[in-house]
């Protein structure tokens, strides 16, 4: 197994070396909420974490950088395509290919179970339902038992795990974590941080907002957002 994860890893960074590159972002919600960030590199591989006080502008730089928002201006090269550049099913079947992204809050379809939620993942990205790989990854997070329970019925550690499995269901090759442990206590954050240093290992990139000085020791490199590069 190590020998494949290594091969793997080695395949990949060969592949592409720079798995995000983003250049001259600015984004507006109006006049008076601009924001104007900082060029981003993040190699295949590494994890780099987003800082900065609330209101810099974190959360929407995440959302940038996954094609959740368009921005004003610039670009943003996920595997050397830029992302900003593409629109509708297109865009959705990339990111649903390659980016996996973690939500502050897990925004689940209420009517359906967790196993049902991570089937419809699968299906956005246009794969085949694999239900066996959905209860693989459940269990890696401690929660196999609770895949045919609905959203509401989780805890709110449960569901932030759960929220954590959807990102990894499709094998993505950047992941795009907003606070992922901020509803976990101790222990489990710690278990998560050595799932994403796993995940790292295996050559997938990770952007991870937190406040947490104990996530900041596991990343390779700090972008700054200094007083949120307001414009």
């Amino acid at each position: 197994m190590q020998v494949y994860l290594a091969l793997h890893y080695w395949l990949r960074k060969i592949l592409i070396e720079n798995m995000l590159q983003s250049r001259g972002l600015t984004f507006s919600y109006d006049k008076h909420r601009s924001f104007s960030f900082p060029d981003i590199e993040c190699k295949t591989g590494e994890q780099c974490l987003l800082l900065g006080e609330s209101g810099s502008g974190k959360t929407t730089l995440l959302h940038v950088l996954g094609g959740l928002r368009k921005p004003t201006a610039g670009s943003v090269m996920v595997q050397e395509q830029d992302i900003t550049k593409m629109t509708g099913a297109a865009l959705d079947r990339f990111r649903g290919r390659h980016i996996g992204i973690i939500f502050q809050q897990s925004h689940f379809v209420t009517s359906l179970t967790i196993r049902e939620n991570l089937q419809l993942a699968q299906k956005f990205a246009n794969l085949p339902v694999d239900d066996e790989k959905i209860l693989q990854i459940l269990n890696r997070l401690n929660i196999g038992d609770r895949s045919e329970a609905k959203p509401q019925r989780l805890s709110v550690g449960e569901q932030q795990r759960a929220s954590i499995c959807r990102a990894l269901i499709n094998g993505p090759d950047l992941i795009l974590a907003d606070e992922p442990t901020g509803n976990l206590n101790s222990k489990q954050g710690e278990e998560i941080m050595e799932l994403f240093k796993e995940l790292n290992d295996e050559g997938v990139t990770i952007i991870q907002v937190t406040h947490s000085e104990k996530n900041a020791e596991y990343g390779s490199r700090i972008i700054n957002l200094l007083d949120g590069r307001m414009i």
